[in-house]
């Protein structure tokens, strides 16, 4: 999510685990496993409730991905089945976020040491907010600082393209008023979601019964051509994108999979146009010129 300071960006990632189903048994028993390893299992009990972690932007390498004297899980493993929430993007070491790569990819982190190699679990949602340059206004002529829109492509530019290529749903997030915070409340709650994302799991969990795939985002290959491959008009668009965008492989996978939980949460049994057009609208932006 990408917005000016005090546009709810924080307060959204928050509600997320909100509207998440609960863990099942199998997955409680997981996360209670990595929660035990890193010492932090209260009074030995498991929870269904999803992890949600929000590491500072100081944190070091050790502490996000894993490592110490004694091999430890970090935050991405900590928060393995849930939400890792990182606020404030830019502000991580860039060294720090570029090893998230491998476990957004995997599933997984390997914490290597000289007696042994350890690895942990790392199937995370990864959530991240930053404003759209340092001062954060960028698109308020009255407020943005003197080197806009400049100062925008150089703090953007702290996050690596390859770690931008992992994350699915690029969100601008448009400032706040005092005129919205009278307005009526929204027709549909925190409630109505969770709902609606409760009944596109069940139907990911039928699809992947008897599999070791548990969501849309771990099927891949041939298998993903099948469950999520479109309609002619929707593969037509997604071939013309694929040009017009420059999608790297991943891009493409990664689009498919989300037009095919998008067609999920429509309750549509085929991946349509509609569906690859509104996957492609998150996609990343191009850099600010």
């Amino acid at each position: 999510m990408v917005g000016p300071p005090g546009a709810g960006k924080s307060l959204m990632a928050s509600c997320l685990p909100g509207i998440l189903p609960e863990l099942t048994p199998g997955e409680a028993l997981e996360t209670s496993m990595v929660a035990s390893v890193a010492g932090t299992l209260e009074g030995g009990r498991i929870s269904r409730a999803r992890p949600f972690r929000n590491p500072h932007h100081s944190a070091s390498m050790a502490a996000l991905v894993g490592g110490g004297l004694r091999a430890r899980p970090g935050e991405v493993s900590m928060a393995h089945l849930g939400v890792l929430f990182l606020d404030e993007l830019p502000e991580f070491q860039r060294s720090v976020l570029d090893s998230l790569r491998q476990p957004l990819e995997t599933g997984e982190v390997t914490v290597a040491r000289a007696n042994a190699h350890v690895t942990f679990p790392a199937r995370v949602q990864l959530i991240a907010a930053m404003n759209p340059c340092r001062c954060g206004h960028l698109g308020d002529p009255a407020l943005a600082c003197s080197r806009a829109p400049r100062c925008a492509a150089d703090y953007q530019a702290k996050v690596s393209g390859p770690l931008l290529d992992r994350i699915d749903l690029h969100v601008e997030v448009q400032a706040v008023t005092a005129a919205d915070l009278v307005l009526p409340p929204p027709s549909e709650g925190s409630a109505e979601v969770a709902a609606r994302v409760a009944q596109a799991r069940d139907r990911q969990t039928r699809r992947y019964e008897g599999t070791p795939t548990r969501t849309n985002a771990e099927v891949d290959g041939e298998r993903l051509e099948e469950v999520a491959g479109p309609d002619a008009p929707g593969r037509e668009l997604l071939a013309q994108a694929a040009v017009a965008m420059k999608l790297s492989a991943r891009g493409y996978t990664r689009v498919l999979r989300v037009a095919r939980t998008i067609a999920d949460l429509a309750g549509a049994e085929k991946v349509g146009r509609v569906h690859v057009a509104e996957a492609l609208s998150y996609r990343r932006r191009p850099p600010v010129n």
